[in-house]
């Protein structure tokens, strides 16, 4: 049935079901571009199946539609799986009218033999996918995660700096009377403090905050993103997003729970994030058109590294998995960059 409209952007009918099973994860969407047999169209949809927005990719936009767009979160997020496609669909127009130049095979479908699924066939399948994450999560997630909390705890703040926290933390105490750090220890969260009390808690919180946020800016991780800050602050992103994006070079997964930390939130599932929406929602750096150049940006850059590693085995040549990271890397900066950058062009 779309075949037609499959054939406009030089993808073939066969391509719908490859797009479609990568609304779940790529990696599936990847291997099942098998079904096509010319090609120049089985190479087009492997590296335009990565653009639709899998599984690991929605708690990025979850996070930042409850943050900035609460009011039509169904309609943006409608919109968002609407840019995908379509940005796909045209992306694979360009690399079939450039990179990927061939006339488009006819389309030609055997239908198997139909046949009622077996309890074996479902378990067999079922174990399969989910044996498949498993890997995944206890593999590329979690040495991903050691390396970024490593880079973002080493090495740790000189110890000048660290002596001028304390102190500034001696001085709150000083000013404090006596008994009142210890009251404000054992007091639980829902306990009301006096006035005296609560404004000694806010400084040393505040203390606390900034020497985590000095710490991470120090790290390697921080210095990175610091260092990436001069091009990605045209798409709206400060260094501690930075971090994050990086992060979600590895896999998607990590990019919410490593805006957490880098928002000195600790912890962050991603299945709940309102403390982190909060969190951005109020903090200067951010607004509703950093957050829609994010989305862009988090829809169109680089694949996972897992499924970078199946394009590269399904075209049969590393040259196109790296062709897979650098061209959708560059494509999603120089949209983020035009998006973030119509406020200013409307200004003018």
């Amino acid at each position: 049935m779309l075949d037609r409209v499959f054939q406009i952007f030089g993808l073939h009918g066969s391509s719908v079901m490859p797009f479609i099973v990568s609304g779940g994860c790529a990696v599936p969407g990847v291997m099942a571009s098998r079904t096509l047999k010319s090609p120049k169209e089985r190479l087009a949809t492997l590296l335009t199946v990565p653009f639709m927005n899998c599984g690991a990719k929605l708690p990025v936009f979850a996070l930042l539609v409850a943050a900035f767009f609460s009011q039509n979160e169904a309609r943006v997020m409608f919109l968002v799986t609407l840019i995908s496609w379509v940005g796909a669909l045209l992306v694979a127009r360009l690399l079939r009218s450039t990179v990927i130049r061939r006339e488009p095979s006819p389309f030609v479908m055997e239908l198997p033999p139909y046949r009622l699924p077996t309890f074996r066939g479902l378990f067999l399948h079922t174990w399969e996918r989910t044996w498949q994450y498993i890997k995944k999560a206890g593999t590329v997630i979690l040495a991903i995660s050691i390396l970024l909390w490593a880079m973002m705890t080493f090495p740790g703040l000189p110890e000048s700096r660290t002596k001028a926290f304390e102190q500034a933390r001696a001085n709150v105490l000083a000013s404090a009377p006596a008994g009142m750090l210890e009251h404000i220890e054992a007091a639980g969260e829902e306990t009301t403090l006096s006035a005296q009390a609560e404004a000694v808690k806010h400084q040393l919180n505040a203390i606390e905050a900034e020497q985590a946020m000095a710490g991470l800016r120090h790290s390697a991780a921080g210095r990175i993103g610091t260092f990436l800050e001069p091009v990605s602050r045209l798409a709206g992103f400060d260094w501690r997003t930075n971090i994050a994006l990086l992060g979600g070079f590895a896999a998607k997964e990590v990019v919410v729970s490593t805006l957490g930390t880098a928002y000195s939130l600790s912890e962050v599932d991603p299945e709940e994030n309102r403390s982190l929406a909060r969190t951005l929602s109020a903090s200067p750096a951010w607004s509703p058109l950093a957050a829609w150049s994010l989305i862009v940006f988090t829809m169109f850059y680089a694949p996972c590294f897992v499924a970078v590693v199946c394009i590269a085995r399904e075209a049969g040549s590393w040259k196109w998995g790296a062709f897979s990271v650098i061209f959708n890397t560059a494509l999603a900066l120089a949209l983020s960059i035009a998006v973030f950058q119509i406020d200013s062009l409307l200004s003018l």
